[in-house]
């Protein structure tokens, strides 16, 4: 399930390739072995700078990056960790440079605390993500840096990064129906797996919540435990006034510039950021804020397409966008992002997905009913779990959208130039659907993450 479009010449890769036939794939949420494994490494995880620590089912990585925008734009080192990576294993951790863009770990430090870790855990049985977990702690411990920001690979409770005993902050972004086979049936279950993240007396920071029963349940956690709380809505807000970000907490009023990621939701998101720097006791100021506003990114999140080959082969003049996210929350999100963008602009809206077999399809696909013109739903190369493009495009009629199969992201956008009438303004194209789909249109592009 983890797509391999990493380079050949990559010594890292090379180690986690060979990991890959040693241990099992996927996930086996325990703490058991993690935490033995850091024993034997001399649990690096409690030589740390200062821990963000970040759940939740969307938002996660948007929170992550207007964070490390805040904190960079003080002039400070901020190491981050991020899971799944798109293209490159790289991407999931970015070491802190003080003063100024955190960089991509340099690949011989990588395969180094590879093998270190591989060489102490001796064999026994673990996953892979544990081990890349435990690389998080050695690399993120040996390199100083002012912050460190992990976020969670799956759920809370039991996510191998959870060894973490004394965050700054924990943040729970919104959640809703994903992986229910590991976290349960319900947001109300979803939620108190997320919620296991937060620790008796340290802060917590709750997200802009889509359901009241999930954010009911992490406010009674976070009270139960005597977390320090502030909840969106309640203790803090963000909101756009004249095509400004009005932010409000108990410091007062903030008059921003509007997030660089485009989309409503990332206001909540930028909320949740700036008050998580204050919790974790941060001094955040306008300057911080009007430069972190102007200068986000994150790859593959509704992700303007400008160059590159996937961009040449598509209709002249076109919008292309690229998003990973892969649930009927997310689908509903980027909807209202494609509506607006049809308000300010209207364009004819195609989408080309991919989505793996442990999403819900049907439900991503309904919230673009009656905005899309036609779906391509093609297959996601690198993964075993990929939707058959057949049944993918069967479960978009189901949502009541009109789609067809093909069998890569060319034939896709071929599509696309069959499909667009003469007089009609150049398309707007979604490519998404999955962040495994992302990281092969960004290997496929050249446009890798960096």
């Amino acid at each position: 399930m983890i797509p391999m479009h990493q380079s050949a010449t990559s010594e890292a890769a090379r180690e986690i390739e060979r990991l890959l036939g040693l241990h099992p794939k996927g996930f086996d949420l325990s703490l058991d072995r993690i935490t033995r494994l850091l024993d034997m490494l001399g649990n690096p995880q409690r030589r740390l700078p200062p821990v963000i620590h970040v759940a939740g089912t969307n938002g996660k990585g948007s929170v992550t990056a207007f964070s490390r925008a805040l904190l960079e734009a003080a002039g400070l080192a901020v190491h981050v960790h991020t899971s799944p990576h798109l293209v490159n294993w790289h991407e999931r951790y970015r070491v802190g440079v003080r003063g100024g863009r955190g960089q991509l770990v340099d690949d011989a430090v990588f395969a180094d605390a590879v093998r270190r870790v591989a060489e102490a855990n001796g064999g026994q049985t673990i996953t892979v993500f544990e081990i890349l977990t435990a690389v998080t702690f050695i690399l993120f411990s040996e390199q100083p840096a002012d912050v460190a920001i992990i976020e969670v690979g799956l759920g809370g409770r039991f996510d191998a990064t959870n060894v973490i005993a004394d965050p700054a902050v924990s943040v729970i972004m919104p959640i809703s129906l994903d992986h229910q086979a590991y976290l349960g049936d319900s947001v109300e279950l979803i939620a108190a797996e997320k919620a296991g993240i937060m620790k008796r007396g340290h802060p917590v920071v709750i997200g802009q919540q889509p359901f009241e029963a999930a954010r009911e349940v992490l406010i009674a956690t976070a009270e139960r435990l005597g977390c320090p709380l502030q909840v969106f809505g309640q203790d803090f807000v963000a909101y756009e006034e004249f095509g400004r970000l009005i932010y409000q907490d108990e410091h007062g009023l903030s008059d921003l510039p509007l997030p660089r990621l485009p989309g409503r939701h990332q206001y909540a998101n930028a909320a949740a950021a700036i008050r998580a720097i204050r919790s974790a006791g941060f001094t955040v100021t306008e300057a911080m804020m009007d430069k972190a506003m102007a200068s986000v990114e994150w790859a593959g999140r509704l992700q303007r397409l400008t160059e590159g080959v996937l961009v040449a082969e598509a209709p002249e003049g076109s919008e292309i966008w690229l998003d990973g996210g892969h649930n009927p929350g997310a689908g509903e999100v980027i909807a209202e992002t494609m509506a607006s963008f049809e308000e300010r602009q209207p364009r004819p809206l195609f989408l080309i997905i991919g989505m793996i077999n442990t999403k819900d399809p049907v439900g991503y696909f309904r919230a673009f009913s009656g905005l899309a013109e036609y779906v391509f739903a093609v297959p996601i190369h690198g993964s075993d779990a990929g939707i058959d493009p057949v049944v993918l495009a069967s479960a978009a009629y189901d949502a009541e959208l009109v789609a067809e199969p093909v069998s890569n992201l060319g034939e896709a956008l071929a599509g696309v130039r069959r499909l667009v009438k003469a007089g009609d303004p150049p398309p707007r194209i979604l490519i998404g659907g999955s962040l495994y789909l992302a990281g092969n249109v960004l290997a496929e592009n050249g446009t890798p993450p960096t």
